[in-house]
């Protein structure tokens, strides 16, 4: 038997047939994976019967009668309906029958059920959401908070660098990260004083490779794998990329398009726009785990397609086959350690 996931076959705004088409695409890309979809079954039953006959047996629907609307108060209608596609999904994974859940429903209702339905990581102040946004050099940079929480204490920056570099190593194969501090200028001196609070504990622990200060026009750039800030920067942040992203590219098209000479240069040009518009697309990188938990729960965009829900669980498999949680509660039994330590006047190392 391989690794089960489950998937909220609801939750995503194209409805439940581009759930059904990433979990076919899921299967196809890794042959070890098993599937528990997770909705109404009147919804589901007509896309399931067109998956291949060889796949179905890896992929299994477990009935949810009701679905939480995103404009839902998270917390009371995860509390209210605990035959939700996203209550149920959890609960598959608190009771061991699936390793990690998949969702593209409501942010709020799913941070909520984890939280509630899983707990914490022991040690851990407050879970926070990451993001690998795209990089010039096209590795891509692991961004967090992304939400999750509005503020941060100095405590919440250091923790988050360690999960956000254990993030990066595990998941996505990074050597060594290097993990730097969002802040308005790269000196040391500069930032609130949790986010000086912070560099200053980072600088002096050798257990992740701080890089320092970052300034936000360098997070694209690709100098560093993991970005630290608080939620309500790293969610104004990630919403500007996306909207300037958006934006140019919709220029730039309509530019190329506005004369004859511009098109031919657009047609001869259009392999690089499209390892260009490859590299920017939100749908590849599928999800963003959130980080805390005691359960893996990935998170997909409410606008995923098959490509994203595909990706989204690629990545949930990624962190339940390379133990993401238990490196994470390993590494913060060697943080509590050096937060100890410089306590008692010995510094960090």
């Amino acid at each position: 038997m391989g690794t089960v996931l489950a998937l909220d076959g609801m939750g995503g705004d194209l409805g439940p047939a581009e759930a059904v088409k990433g979990a076919v695409k899921a299967l196809k890309e890794h042959d070890h994976l098993e599937l528990i979809l997770v909705g109404q079954r009147e919804a589901l039953d007509p896309w399931l019967k067109t998956v291949e006959v060889s796949l179905r047996p890896r992929i299994h629907l477990e009935g949810a009668p009701e679905v939480i609307a995103p404009e839902e108060p998270p917390a009371q209608a995860f509390h209210r309906k605990k035959g939700s596609s996203l209550a149920v999904g959890l609960r598959l994974v608190h009771e061991g029958k699936a390793g990690g859940f998949v969702s593209a429903g409501s942010t709020g209702a799913l941070m909520a059920g984890a939280l509630l339905t899983f707990g914490r990581i022991p040690g851990v102040h407050r879970p926070a959401l990451v993001q690998v946004m795209p990089t010039r050099q096209g590795k891509g940079v692991v961004f967090l908070d992304m939400g999750a929480h509005l503020g941060a204490s100095a405590e919440d920056l250091i923790q988050w660098a360690l999960m956000g570099h254990l993030y990066a190593e595990k998941v996505l194969g990074v050597d060594r990260p290097r993990v730097a501090l969002l802040n308005v200028g790269v000196e040391a001196e500069k930032g609130t004083e949790e986010v000086r609070r912070a560099y200053r504990f980072l600088s002096s622990w050798d257990a992740v490779h701080f890089a320092g200060n970052i300034e936000g026009r360098e997070i694209l750039s690709g100098e560093v794998d993991v970005v630290v800030a608080d939620g309500f920067v790293g969610n104004t942040v990630l919403k500007a990329v996306e909207g300037a992203t958006r934006d140019l590219l919709q220029s730039l098209r309509q530019e190329l398009m506005s004369s004859f000479t511009t098109k031919l240069g657009a047609l001869l040009a259009k392999p690089a726009f499209e390892r260009l518009r490859h590299r920017f697309d939100a749908q590849a990188i599928g999800g963003a785990p959130l980080l805390g938990v005691a359960g893996v729960c990935v998170k997909c965009h409410g606008n995923s397609t098959a490509k994203a829900f595909a990706a989204g669980l690629g990545v949930a498999l990624e962190a339940v086959e390379q133990d993401l949680l238990g490196a994470i509660g390993r590494g913060l039994a060697e943080l509590q350690k050096a937060r100890e330590k410089e306590a008692s006047g010995h510094g960090a190392k």
